[in-house]
């Protein structure tokens, strides 16, 4: 009758490979991330080129392609891996904003966003000013604008709170860079203080380099009677009513 060991029915684990330890069939050790399985009873075989006392049972992944150790792969904070057609792969962060891109064909890619809208600014004003009749003056818009990107568009959004007392017309410019560009016009011939609000869109040529530039939003008198003009302010005294107006100008630089 056959001699069965009862010890040896199921595999033995032994742990790691010892080249001074005696192994028996059945017996398992790792080595190298995989594991080997004693097919004849030896000691001092080593598992990687003794392929007539051990065979392998299990076999490691190639590290960074079958994610057991994506810590290699992503080397950055903002990193992320995918798949190609070869195994995992680092999508380095971008350095500036960009979208995600996927191609018909699976590759990804950082892409910058396409806008015609390089930039809007909001210019405020909250500051009552009186100017006396026949004179220029500005309206509270004397200030500075950076233009994003050279032979732009700007497109200029105003509107404005204000108020002159006596029946005619005046003129409203837009001074930028240097270039007075006229034409936002008001007009009124009610009794006094009735308010002139204006609320005017232009669109003008940006200057041909980047960078800061000036401009101012100005009263220019047109009428030969003469007359003040206030804004946020119906008269030359102070009004409560008004405490929380404001009027705005609007930059929107366009790539067109």
């Amino acid at each position: 009758m056959a001699t069965i060991n009862l010890g040896a029915i199921k595999f033995n684990w032994k742990g790691a490979y010892n080249s001074s330890t005696s192994y028996a069939v059945d017996d398992v050790v790792s080595s190298g991330g995989n594991s080997y399985v004693c097919i004849q009873a030896h000691s001092n075989q080593a598992v990687g080129n003794a392929t007539a006392y051990w065979n392998i049972m299990s076999s490691a992944g190639t590290n960074g392609t079958n994610g057991t150790d994506l810590t290699s792969t992503l080397t950055t904070q903002g990193d992320i891996v995918y798949r190609d057609g070869s195994g995992l792969q680092r999508l380095a962060k971008p350095t500036s904003d960009k979208f995600l891109q996927n191609t018909s064909g699976g590759v990804l890619s950082w892409e910058t966003v396409s806008s015609k809208v390089l930039g809007v600014t909001q210019f405020t004003n909250s500051t009552r000013t009186s100017i006396g009749s026949a004179d220029t003056g500005t309206l509270g818009f004397d200030t500075t604008y950076t233009q994003i990107k050279a032979g732009s568009k700007l497109l200029f959004d105003i509107n404005l709170m204000g108020f002159y007392p006596d029946a005619g017309a005046c003129n409203l410019e837009l001074i930028f860079n240097g270039t007075t560009f006229q034409g936002f016009g008001s007009y009124n011939y009610h009794a006094q203080p009735y308010p002139c609000t204006v609320t005017y869109s232009r669109i003008i040529d940006g200057d041909s380099s980047t960078g800061s530039k000036a401009f101012k939003y100005q009263f220019n008198h047109r009428s030969s009677t003469g007359m003040p003009f206030r804004v946020l302010n119906p008269t030359y005294t102070d009004d409560n009513r008004l405490e929380n107006s404001t009027s705005t100008i609007i930059i929107t630089e366009l790539d067109i």
